[in-house]
């Protein structure tokens, strides 16, 4: 049975373009400027290897060597439907929550969920109820993470605040492609132990 990582957070805050950004892909999620693009669950199965001191989409150009023995590693992604204001009608908002709330509940593989956070509305209600409900149901093999995404739209004195107020977590730019390795890393090492 493989190890299961869940992307959660709002329309539009980047939930698809982070797994793009970490596996290496432009276009394996597909993501889009208008909220709700994504309506299904969507598994991605990945390969990645273990090599020297990082952690490398078989996908990647990467043609770094070392001399220790690469390791194959299999991972699935998964991309959930944001939640918030996705512009769809609000009979389809209640049936995708109650469809996520049982996935979330009853997925037994889920081994670490990323919950994505615009870093310029780091203190919404909706994000902190997401947190709080994680909480309630997180097993001892499970792993919580706060993903900070659009960076690079702080200055850097908004950044070291919210570094600050969220020691924690890991902040991403997809446009910078800042710490696009960092989080593959962090990912793999808690939804596998390596």
């Amino acid at each position: 049975m493989l190890s299961e990582v869940a992307f959660l957070g709002r329309s539009n805050v980047g939930k698809s373009t982070l797994i793009n950004l970490i596996c290496n892909k432009k276009n394996l999620a597909k993501s889009s400027s208008t909220p709700g693009k994504t309506q299904l669950i969507n598994f991605f199965l990945t390969q990645w290897h273990k090599s020297c001191d990082s952690i490398v989409s078989h996908s990647t150009n990467d043609t770094k060597k070392c001399d220790s023995t690469q390791e194959a590693l299999k991972l699935m992604l998964i991309d959930l439907p944001g939640f918030g204001y996705a512009k769809v009608a609000k009979s389809q908002k209640e049936l995708w929550n109650r469809n996520l709330v049982e996935f979330l509940h009853k997925r037994d593989c889920i081994r670490l969920f990323v919950h994505l956070v615009d870093s310029r509305h780091p203190y919404l209600e909706i994000d902190a109820n997401l947190v709080e409900f994680i909480q309630q149901f997180l097993r001892g093999d499970q792993r919580f993470i706060q993903v900070f995404t659009k960076f690079d739209k702080l200055n850097s004195g908004e950044q070291n605040k919210l570094k600050t107020a969220f020691p924690n977590a890991l902040f991403s730019s997809a446009l910078k492609r800042q710490n696009t390795q960092m989080i593959a890393d962090y990912i793999i090492t808690n939804a596998l132990g390596y």
